[in-house]
């Protein structure tokens, strides 16, 4: 089975052309093929699959083997691949996935795409749209105990859900010890994603995310998402932030009552042949 690895600013994914390659079992696959060790390794698989909804529909595997929703890094990786791997011709096209119908744009420079923008919907609030337990109300700066300690925490979902909290100093922040515990909280039925953000000022912030089903990982379009919206929504930011990871930045623009755009790179790393299918 041919692959090519990729990534968006450091989150990486091992992406396999549906229709081309048969792929029965996608997410035992995604464990195997993931693993850092014994596997290609990668913070997730997504398998390009035809749709009758959209241009291609995007089926996205965690690391663990859970599927999510949306992954923001992801579908920028899936449309640089289906534009210089022949797929389509079109700069302009929608990509399906379980958490909806999102728009790509792309940015050409000498047949190579240089960055994609996403529309990456509009966020969602209400706790039955996150979900989050704790009747019909929204989460905003609101205080989550974990084994005794409290962290306030915004949460939303961009498709899948977030939970962001504000810190001094990013370096220090608890990403690998209090990241798991908040990503299983009974508050969250389908877990979450954890987002460590410091605000920098009006126009950037720096973000540190535990992915949920992956661990900590370098960027995340829909944490960067998420934690533009939060950072917002508490009064931090304008309403255009630079999200600061750890090898570059990505641009989210959230205008009021509107959609979430998100636009940065792809990179293609190498392609390969994976012994079993």
């Amino acid at each position: 089975m041919k692959f090519t690895k990729m990534h968006g600013l450091g989150n990486d994914f091992v992406v396999v052309d549906g229709f081309k390659e048969t792929v029965p079992d996608p997410e035992r696959l995604a464990v195997t093929i993931c693993d850092r060790r014994t596997g290609v390794g990668a913070d997730g698989l997504i398998v390009i699959m035809p749709s009758n909804k959209a241009a291609f529909r995007m089926h996205y595997i965690n690391s663990d083997g859970s599927i999510a929703e949306m992954c923001g890094n992801g579908i920028r990786c899936l449309s640089k691949y289906v534009y210089e791997h022949g797929l389509t011709k079109s700069v302009d096209f929608l990509v399906e996935t379980p958490g909806g119908l999102n728009r790509q744009i792309l940015r050409v420079e000498d047949g190579r795409v240089a960055e994609v923008s996403v529309d990456m919907g509009r966020p969602r609030f209400l706790r039955p749209e996150i979900p989050m337990l704790g009747g019909n109300s929204t989460v905003v700066n609101e205080p989550l105990e974990v084994d005794g300690q409290v962290y306030r925490i915004t949460a939303l979902s961009t498709a899948n859900p977030h939970a962001v909290i504000f810190v001094d100093d990013i370096e220090r922040a608890p990403v690998t010890e209090v990241g798991p515990k908040i990503e299983r909280h009974p508050a969250f039925p389908k877990r979450t994603n954890v987002e460590f953000v410091q605000a920098l000022d009006r126009d950037n912030i720096r973000m540190r995310i535990w992915e949920r089903g992956c661990g900590e990982t370098l960027a995340s379009g829909s944490g960067s998402s998420a934690s533009a919206v939060a950072s917002i929504v508490n009064g931090f930011t304008a309403r255009d932030v630079n999200v600061h990871v750890r090898l570059g930045r990505l641009r989210i623009s959230w205008p009021e009552n509107g959609v979430i755009t998100m636009t940065g790179p792809a990179t293609e790393v190498f392609s390969g042949l994976w012994p079993e299918s």
